[in-house]
């Protein structure tokens, strides 16, 4: 990518220039978690080979180390999803009692004097 500060030497382009590198160091921290989390992964399918020498326990291993690299790949698409539902079943009312300046206890609640 080529910025302005690039084509002109002459003229400086502050933001542009701490924008581009914030892009770049976002993308490869990303990468590194990235590749960190799989050389986890792979170490810990291996200690559950070596600990219980089972094919079941490996294999849940696996599956639960593939689970959360998923996770860890997808969190951008995860957090829309969960703040779209916590957005939309947010109650828009709130109950009083009969006094009107104290929110009404829900079920059947025990209050002390």
């Amino acid at each position: 990518m080529r910025t302005l500060a690039a084509t002109n030497p002459d003229h400086v382009v502050l933001a542009g220039d701490i924008l581009d590198w914030a892009t770049t160091k976002t993308g490869q921290v990303r990468t590194l978690v990235l590749t960190a989390a799989g050389l986890m992964a792979i170490i810990a399918v291996l200690m559950a080979w070596w600990k219980t020498r089972s094919f079941v326990g490996t294999l849940v291993a696996f599956v639960l180390a593939a689970l959360v690299l998923w996770g860890i790949a997808n969190l951008p698409s995860l957090q829309a999803k969960v703040g779209s539902e916590i957005d939309e079943s947010a109650p828009d009312s709130v109950v009083y009692d009969d006094r009107g300046d104290v929110p009404a206890l829900a079920g059947d609640g025990w209050r002390v004097s």
